[in-house]
């Protein structure tokens, strides 16, 4: 899967449907790497060992053991309210985009079957719940395959 802005209920509803575990990573507020990164342990229960680099992300994301079994249908992770980290942190969201890419790829190059039940990522481009609205946010960026992380 694509990362492409999507709108988050049909998404969550083919999720549910499917029985696929779903986790919600709401960036509203979020304005700086070390905002995200605690938002993603935070909002994806990451295990002891995450370091809160891109790194580190990179290698949670591989790794998904921590995260309830998702059986044939894989997991969704549904990145919300990011238009407002994305336009104040062009180059982070770019990189964020990379590693959420590699890791979706990464899952996707593995194949179904047994202990491998992958990984999707949908954006969400419905506004903020709250009705405030961030500064003027970035769209996601094309993929650029074999980027390096800063």
């Amino acid at each position: 899967m694509t990362l492409h802005p999507q709108p988050l209920a049909p998404a969550l509803a083919a999720a549910e449907a499917a029985g696929r575990p779903t986790v919600r990573l709401d960036l509203d507020g979020v304005r700086d790497k070390s905002g995200l990164m605690a938002r993603c342990e935070e909002a994806l229960r990451l295990p002891r060992w995450f370091g809160g680099n891109w790194d580190a992300l990179a290698d949670a994301l591989r790794d998904l053991s921590w995260l309830p079994e998702a059986g044939a249908a894989g997991r969704l992770v549904a990145v919300t309210s990011w238009r407002g980290y994305a336009g104040a942190r062009p180059s982070e969201w770019e990189t964020f985009v990379d590693v959420l890419e590699e890791a979706v790829d990464f899952w996707r190059d593995r194949g179904s079957g047994e202990g491998n039940s992958g990984l999707a990522v949908v954006l969400d481009e419905s506004e903020p719940e709250s009705g405030h609205r961030g500064a003027a946010g970035a769209p996601p960026r094309t993929p650029r395959p074999g980027r390096r992380r800063g």
